[in-house]
């Protein structure tokens, strides 16, 4: 039988006379905590932090495999009364109607100093600039309240009354007074837009626009072509927005009761028993409660 080899640890020594290499020491940088500990082996606690060493792949894809969905998302318009009164507005009807929406976005707009340090050019925010239009696009009906066509004529209503129109008539004189934008007679207002998720468990984002009114309703081409969808894009001005998350705590359904007859749900659907058995006593047991009932001279 072989005897095994030795392995014998390389430990090389330095030559008489030479002196020995002394071994570096090894320091963190950053913040000199190692992953998963909370020891700090470093004096500079302003640093990067070090890599992080993640648990597994489940960990990972908690944090990646959940993305947010454009596809998500409500729109309300929420017109002032006075607008309301001259148009035919739907507020469930409009909101369901849009399509499409642009969350805001905003910027700092900075100054450059450039005379405090040698080759440095800094730049000091002092104002935030908000975007001055966000667009909605939505589904032209085609007469499924009042005449049809109540997307156009809400928002062409709303811009009409903004403008004070007194004619529309093509033989007639056209003339307007654009009125006062607040107050009880106003035409400006607060809109929203809700993003949320398919699964919907009460977070969500709320952006309201403030003091915002419909400009401009883009032009709609038509053809003989291949029939597509007809869409309305209506363009809104606003001063600023305000970001809020929310949480909406849904009301829960109540329990319904059980009739005369028949089992509880917990021995009606079978406990512990397996999909396709259970199914198959439940429906046992309620094709004999019919033939019960059907036998009952007052059924």
């Amino acid at each position: 039988m072989a005897t095994p080899l030795e392995v014998i640890p390389f430990n090389p020594q330095p030559a008489p006379g030479v002196p020995a290499v002394p071994t570096p020491s090894i320091q963190t940088s950053g913040t000199g905590k190692s992953p998963g500990t909370g020891s700090a082996t470093s004096s500079n606690p302003g640093g990067a932090p070090p890599p992080r060493n993640y648990k597994g792949a489940f960990e990972i894809k908690s944090f990646l495999l959940r993305p947010a969905l454009t596809s998500h998302f409500q729109c309300w318009f929420n017109p002032p009364a006075s607008v309301r009164a001259v148009t035919n507005y739907n507020d469930d009807f409009i909101s369901i109607s849009c399509t499409e929406a642009s969350l805001p976005g905003s910027s700092i707009i900075t100054n450059e100093i450039n005379d405090d340090y040698t080759g440095v050019t800094e730049r000091l925010g002092y104002r935030r600039q908000y975007d001055n239009t966000v667009d909605f696009t939505f589904y032209v009906d085609g007469g499924v309240l009042n005449s049809g066509y109540n997307v156009i004529n809400f928002f062409e209503g709303w811009m009409r009354y903004a403008m004070g129109e007194t004619s529309t008539a093509p033989d007639g004189n056209y003339n307007y007074r654009v009125g006062y934008p607040d107050g009880d007679n106003g035409y400006r207002t607060e809109i929203f837009i809700n993003k949320f998720e398919r699964d919907f468990n009460g977070n969500y984002l709320n952006y309201t626009f403030v003091k915002a009114y419909p400009v401009s309703v883009a032009s709609m081409p038509v053809s003989y072509d291949s029939s597509q969808l007809l869409k309305c894009t209506v363009s809104f001005t606003f001063n600023r927005y305000i970001l809020a998350s929310r949480a909406y705590a849904p009301e829960s359904e109540p329990t319904p009761s059980t009739p005369p007859g028949v089992p509880k749900k917990p021995e009606y659907y079978g406990p512990g028993l397996p999909g396709e058995q259970a199914n198959e006593l439940r429906r046992g047991l309620l094709e004999d409660f019919i033939v019960r009932q059907q036998n009952n001279p007052l059924f």
